[in-house]
């Protein structure tokens, strides 16, 4: 017989055509195996190229600053120093004022002299100078104790082609000049006409002795300006005045009238290297040459009084420098010893001021190696350049506290006299006593970025300390930049953690549910309405959640709070109660009818918390869980308590399996399913109460040593708050997280399942000891692909969370995602701007946050697979 089947099968497999495959399937397999290589490969490179690209824009943050063209001439003669320096915003015209009162104007990139208009000064000698940040007004003092105020104006003037003056002699490529303006060539077949004009005003008598310091700031309008101006004389005596100036309509002449007052005294000794004047005419600081630093109340003008005296440089050391940052809230102070500190006026509770403000050292930069003998502070930002008596001149910023430049000295210069940083910080002028001058065109785009910066704790103008924080703009240059990213990653894995809490469980429980337990019937209705649920666009769940959960999250939040306790307690009586139901019944009735009870129990749960929300309030919550979470009313106890009760419970749990189960077991056997059911609801009773003695005991000897939740855990109610996003967030990943788990549930071979059944395993057994364990490498994808979805998550964060950047596990307070901040200031950011390029650096941090999660799950993931295919 059997050589009778061999024969068969020998001539079978002689029949033509069964040998071989057709051509046309060989050609179709290799056309599918090219395809799929080249797009297996085409994705790899279209992420790389992604990543690339992101790498791209993000790298000039980290670079640093440049030094291109240095232009090196000879101006005026400075031998005796300089009172004040300005340059235009486009590198043009530069202009000196000499300690005589005489200009010196020249072409900033080649030197080439101009003619520019000197103020007549009577015959008297300036012996201080005051003048804006933006240098445009200058406030004179002179040897006779008078003060004159001047306005300096380099003024840019658009032009035609029919404008520009005959007989022009070129400067450079871009600039002419006919002595006295610049024209410039610019884009439109336009020119720009830039020349300098200065205005001066009558003298005003303030002292008999000389004025030796001077501050000048202003304000008002047009018609009324005001100015606020601070002056110390040779004798020490500090006067603080304020000038308003009134135009006649008629005339169009100003009239200045001044109103002074003095200072309370110096003491005795007292040399006076300099004096500052903030803009609101509200502080005065005098600096005397040995560093120690006088600050005056001056908001009553009338009664200006002393708040603060303190020495901002070690014993030894002699101030060379004293110099606000735009904005008056840095303080540059430099010293002889190459010091550079910048210092932040700061609320403080043990100050011992009357205003409880007290000077304290912000950053300490880098040291120079001689004295510092020049400071130019920067008119958009916290930039500013030093310049110290080796000729050594270089380029800073104060938040980042770092030395952007160093640059290139020239070795025929020993100091400078004059230094000046360009309006849009893209140049450094410096001038030497022998009128050698050097200009070095400089680029900085992105000073306020470095890893710290980016990554660590900064301390920021008005913050008591170093914080992480984002804020990108505001509506003036005095603003400052803060740029941690810190911040939005937190919110995002905020945001992730919350939404994960409550989906995870959800998704995977009702997995478990739909593949172990439900019946197909019921199932083929269940999974696909479950999957239409990932349908849902972002934008959707976001709008809904952002006004129409939120506010009946705000107006039922006891309610709400109460369901996370009752909704699972609720589950778990009804199922010990379906055990108490005669096994036929349970049986006949364990398909549709249980579901739809099911249904019915969570509806039923919910009626009961709106019901019983204002009790848990009262209980919780001292009656208004708003007043308590601020701290104003009652203790923490009870709220902990509610934290502890579901660890206590798996605590309590896991001992009374231990110590009662095979005693119970052993009591129980051979007893109705009514005695058995019973006997499992008195436990679970017993197993609750003592679990929430238990938490009650952690919650009230926790509170004893003084801690309270609220301020860390919980705290203040925003409508818009975590709580809200994780709702939506979990809403949105729970279809993604529970159709890959419950495929890979069922995919778990049907003999593992009816093995574990044979050797008399209840179902619940098989499926948490059996059949999960099998395909958690698939569940384990479920909860790293919904977690990938969540991580990325814009709109619903976007609508729903608030946006505020803030560092809180608060779940009452809302966050900002770097997902959400990317799609909320990428609008808004300036091409290649600090800005653009730092949302750029989120999307890099979101791209390679997603690709480390992905391939850790990965990993783990095939580990699980090796150990479920060995069974």
């Amino acid at each position: 017989m059997s050589d009778l089947f061999s024969m068969m099968a020998a001539n079978a497999d002689d029949r033509p055509g069964r040998r071989k495959t057709r051509r046309s399937v060989i050609i179709a397999d290799r056309i599918a195996d090219w395809v799929i290589r080249i797009g297996g490969i085409s994705v790899i490179l279209a992420v790389a190229g992604i990543m690339l690209f992101l790498a791209e824009v993000v790298v000039p943050l980290f670079t640093g600053a440049h030094v291109g063209a240095i232009q090196s001439y000879l101006v005026a003669s400075m031998d005796r120093g300089s009172l004040a320096a300005s340059i235009d915003e486009h590198k043009t015209v530069a202009v000196v004022i000499q300690p005589d009162g005489r200009m010196v104007g020249f072409h900033v990139q080649t030197g080439a002299p101009l003619e520019v208009p000197s103020p007549d000064l009577g015959g008297k000698r300036p012996t201080a100078v005051g003048q804006t940040l933006n240098g445009e007004s200058i406030l004179i003092g002179f040897e006779d104790g008078t003060v004159r105020f001047a306005t300096l104006r380099i003024a840019p003037t658009v032009i035609g082609a029919d404008q520009v003056p005959a007989n022009l002699r070129r400067l450079d490529q871009r600039d002419q000049t006919d002595g006295r303006v610049v024209i410039s060539s610019i884009p439109g077949n336009q020119f720009r006409r830039t020349d300098v004009r200065i205005a001066i005003e009558p003298p005003q008598k303030l002292s008999e002795r000389p004025i030796i310091a001077a501050d000048y700031r202003t304000g008002g309008t047009v018609e009324r300006p005001t100015r606020s101006f601070v002056t110390v004389d040779a004798d020490g005596v500090a006067r603080l005045s304020r000038a308003e100036s009134r135009m006649n309509l008629m005339t169009r002449q100003m009239r200045t009238s001044i109103d002074t007052t003095t200072m309370p005294d110096l003491p005795a000794g007292v040399q006076v290297k300099s004096v500052l004047l903030t803009n609101k005419a509200d502080a005065v600081l005098i600096a005397a040459r040995d560093g120690t630093v006088f600050r005056f109340d001056t908001r009553d003008f009338r009664a200006p009084k002393l708040a603060e005296t303190t020495r901002l440089l070690p014993e030894g050391e002699q101030l060379t420098g004293f110099q606000f940052l735009i904005g008056e809230q840095s303080l540059v102070v430099t010293g002889s010893k190459g010091t550079t500190d910048v210092f932040f006026t700061l609320e403080r509770a043990n100050s011992g001021t009357p205003d409880n403000l007290r000077l304290t050292r912000a950053h300490s930069m880098e040291r120079h190696a001689g004295a510092v003998n020049e400071i130019s502070p920067s008119l958009r930002g916290k930039t500013f350049a030093t310049a110290d008596v080796t000729g050594a001149v270089w380029v800073r910023h104060s938040t980042s506290n770092q030395t952007l430049l160093k640059l290139e000295k020239d070795g025929a210069v020993s100091t400078y006299a004059a230094l000046v940083l360009t309006p849009r910080n893209d140049g450094v002028l410096a001038i030497a006593g022998d009128g050698r001058a050097r200009f070095w065109n400089v680029d900085a785009p992105h000073p306020e970025t470095t890893l710290q910066t980016i990554f660590g704790r900064v301390w920021y103008e008005g913050y008591q300390s170093p914080v992480f924080t984002w804020q990108s703009s505001a509506g003036t240059d005095q603003f400052e930049p803060k740029l941690s990213l810190i911040p939005l990653i937190f919110g995002t894995l905020k945001a992730t953690f919350y939404a994960l809490l409550f989906a995870v469980p959800i998704a995977l429980l009702a997995a478990l549910y739909t593949s172990e337990f439900l019946q197909p019937r019921v199932r083929a209705v269940v999974k696909p309405a479950m999957e239409m649920m990932a349908s849902l666009p972002s934008v959707v769940l976001g709008f809904i959640a952002a006004l129409i959960l939120a506010p009946i999250v705000e107006d039922w939040i006891s309610a709400v709070l109460m369901a996370f306790l009752a909704l699972p307690i609720s589950l778990l009586i009804a199922a010990y109660l379906w055990q108490l139901l005669p096994r036929a019944v349970a049986i006949r009735y364990g398909g549709a009818l249980k579901f739809v009870l099911i249904f019915a129990t969570v509806v039923a749960s919910f009626q009961l918390c709106v019901w019983l929300g204002g009790m848990l309030e009262r209980i919780v919550f001292a009656g208004d869980i708003k007043l308590w979470l601020t701290g104003s009313i009652g203790q923490g106890t009870a709220f902990l308590s509610l934290m502890f009760l579901p660890f206590a419970l798996l605590v309590v749990s896991w001992a009374s399996s231990r110590a009662f189960d095979a005693t119970l077991d052993g009591l129980i056997t051979g007893h109705s399913r009514i005695v058995v059911g019973s006997v499992a609801i008195m436990r679970w009773a017993m197993t609750m109460a003592v679990a929430l003695a238990l938490a009650w005991l952690a919650a009230w000897l926790l509170t004893s040593t003084g801690y309270d939740p609220r301020g860390s855990l919980v705290d203040t109610y925003v409508q818009r708050n975590t709580l809200v996003v994780s709702f939506a967030m979990s809403f949105a990943v729970i279809p993604i997280i529970y159709t890959i788990a419950e495929d890979a549930l069922n995919s778990v071979p049907e003999h593992l399942r009816g093995a574990s059944l044979a050797c008399g395993a209840s179902t619940w057994q098989t499926a948490t000891r059996v059949i999960l364990p099998t395909a958690m490498s698939g569940v384990f994808a479920a909860i790293m692909i919904g977690m990938g979805r969540a991580v990325g998550e814009t709109m619903i964060v976007v609508m729903a969370a608030g946006n505020t950047p803030i560092l809180e596990w608060n779940i009452f307070n809302g966050l900002r995602a770097l997902s959400a901040n990317i799609a909320v200031e990428l609008p808004e950011a300036v091409r290649d701007g600090t800005l653009y390029r730092m949302l750029f650096l989120a999307a890099l941090l979101l791209f390679v946050m997603t690709f480390v999660i992905n391939t850790i799950a990965e990993t783990i993931r095939q580990r699980f697979r090796r150990r479920a295919a060995s069974l």
